[in-house]
């Protein structure tokens, strides 16, 4: 069994809002109150479809744009339309991945997501 807790991505500083409409808004994850201690450094927290992603804030911040989480997704194809919806660009993977279709994209601050799903048999 594999087991994460949560994965954590890089955001700038002020910018929980525009996290919260990419996050919540396009992904539709559930935002998740950070503890007190650690609400007071910024960034948000989201969870839901089994994932659990934190924003955390870096004063220097720059986008990762090879490293992503492989987040996996039920409705791939539900997903990926609306992003293209809300203006992101989905790129399709192919089959280097066995038995998984899959897909990546930017968050509203840069940072690489992947999406995958089991293909169907």
């Amino acid at each position: 069994m594999r087991m994460i807790h949560h994965v954590q991505l890089a955001c700038p500083p002020d910018s929980e809002e525009a996290s919260r409409g990419f996050y919540s808004g396009v992904l539709g994850l559930i935002e998740k109150p950070k503890p007190p201690a650690l609400a007071v450094r910024g960034g948000c927290w989201f969870t839901g479809a089994g994932i659990e992603l934190h924003l955390g804030v870096e004063k220097d911040f720059r986008p990762a744009q090879k490293a992503h989480p492989g987040l996996l997704w039920p409705e791939l194809d539900a997903l990926a339309q609306r992003l293209t919806k809300a203006g992101y660009q989905v790129i399709w993977g192919d089959d280097e991945i066995p038995g998984m279709r899959r897909f990546h994209t930017h968050d509203i601050h840069g940072n690489r997501l992947e999406f995958l799903t089991p293909k169907a048999p």
